[in-house]
């Protein structure tokens, strides 16, 4: 991870998480649960503090902090780690159209980096911006609701089951956060 955009400190920070070459890995309901296990696992074992989250295609969004004696880039890197290896074992166990494709990818990817051995599935970075004002966290946690309704995958943000536009509603969610005032 470059200087650009680095974690630092126990600020709250608005990430974004991306597959290698924008790869549209989640697609399948199999593979979302997989980000959605991890992400509570990492709430209830990690001390991940989420507020916000949406699973796109090819990207996850997050606002989040980590609980006080831990650090952010540790849990996010564990995170990327667990789910990079039981998404490429559900993609090589599961029927899957684009599995030589999606594989080719990945092993493309680790090639390119020594610290990878088989198959690199995110790409380096999560590209932190660390939450300053209370402008900017309305900001970007509009820009997150809102993510599927620009993809024109839902009509209100609250129907969009992957994301925590549903608890913002009062209409509880796949994971529950904590909510910005």
């Amino acid at each position: 991870m470059g200087i650009r955009n680095r974690i630092a400190g126990d600020g709250m920070y608005f990430l974004t998480m991306t597959v290698v070459d924008w790869v549209d890995v989640f697609t399948r309901p199999i593979y979302r649960h997989i980000i959605v296990d991890a992400l509570k696992f990492c709430q209830q074992k990690k001390g991940l503090k989420l507020y916000a989250w949406c699973l796109m295609s090819n990207h996850l969004h997050l606002i989040a902090v980590a609980d006080e004696g831990k650090a952010l880039s540790d849990i996010l890197r564990d995170f990327k780690g667990f789910t990079s290896r039981q998404l490429v074992d559900a993609i090589q166990k599961e029927p899957e159209s684009r599995r030589h494709w999606m594989l080719h990818r990945f092993e493309f990817s680790a090639k390119l980096n020594p610290k990878v051995r088989h198959y690199k599935l995110w790409q380096d970075g999560n590209e932190a911006k660390e939450l300053y004002s209370n402008e900017f966290i309305d900001q970007k946690l509009n820009y997150i609701h809102q993510n599927p309704v620009r993809a024109e995958i839902v009509a209100e943000p609250e129907h969009y089951l992957y994301s925590s536009a549903s608890n913002y509603a009062g209409l509880g969610g796949l994971i529950e956060v904590e909510l910005l005032e």
